[in-house]
Formats: structure tokens, sequence, C-alpha cells
């Protein structure tokens, strides 16, 4: 019993080193990399404009604009006629 408990523990202990030495030459890699080769951000993108004409809403569309045209009319306590939705665009 007393063997085979020792064997054991020096195989935790021999694969915990193993483990530990693989761990640290890969931190010194990415080190080294980081020097060799330093991070740039990329530019940052310019944020899409939409055209600031009307768009022409035919179909489906229609029945959106609906809806949310006598949504908005309810909530703020309008009538549809006193505002108008000009644009509609999804993220």
């Amino acid at each position: 019993m007393e063997a085979s408990f020792l064997s054991a523990v020096n195989v935790s202990i021999l694969a915990i080193a193993v483990i530990f030495t693989v761990l640290i030459i890969l931190i010194f890699t990415i080190q080294l990399l980081e020097k060799l080769i330093p991070y740039e951000a990329p530019p940052p993108k310019a944020p899409h404009r939409q055209p600031a004409s009307t768009p022409s809403v035919s179909g489906d569309q229609d029945d959106h604009v609906a809806v949310i045209t006598a949504t908005l009319a309810m909530h703020l306590g309008k009538s549809p006629d006193e505002f108008r939705i000009v644009n509609i665009s999804q993220p």
C-alpha cells in the first residue's frame, strides 16, 4: 500500500511540475511575441449615415409604419395627423 501511495504522489508531483513548466514557457513566449509584434488597434469605423431623403415605403412596411404611428399617437396622446414618421431603420 505504501509503495503504490508513494508512486501516486510522485506521479502527481511530476504532472504538476510538467504543467507549470509548460505554463511558464507559454507566458514567456507570449511576452516575447508582444515585444516582437506589438498590438495595433484597428482604426475606428465611421458611423453609417442614412441619407436625409425619405425612403420609399412599400408592402409590409406600410403596415409597420401604421402600427408605429398608431402606437406613438396613443402614447403621446396626440392625433396621428399631428406628426409624421419619416425614417425607420433597423440597428
